[in-house]
């Protein structure tokens, strides 16, 4: 169930900014301490510099 909901959050950051750099990529494991009902409207309404900055 983890690594699913790992790449969902990996293909929600490359749908939105196109690839996955080392920036977003650092994000991933916080985001994945939230819930999915917590992390879903953050990575479709933040924008990159907005989830880079919470999250790192």
């Amino acid at each position: 169930m983890t690594r699913f909901i790992h790449d969902v959050v990996e293909n929600l950051l490359k749908v939105r900014f196109g690839e996955i750099d080392n920036e977003l990529q650092a994000i991933i494991e916080p985001l994945l301490k939230l819930s999915p009902e917590e992390f879903t409207p953050l990575l479709l309404q933040l924008s990159r510099e907005e989830l880079i900055n919470r999250f790192c």
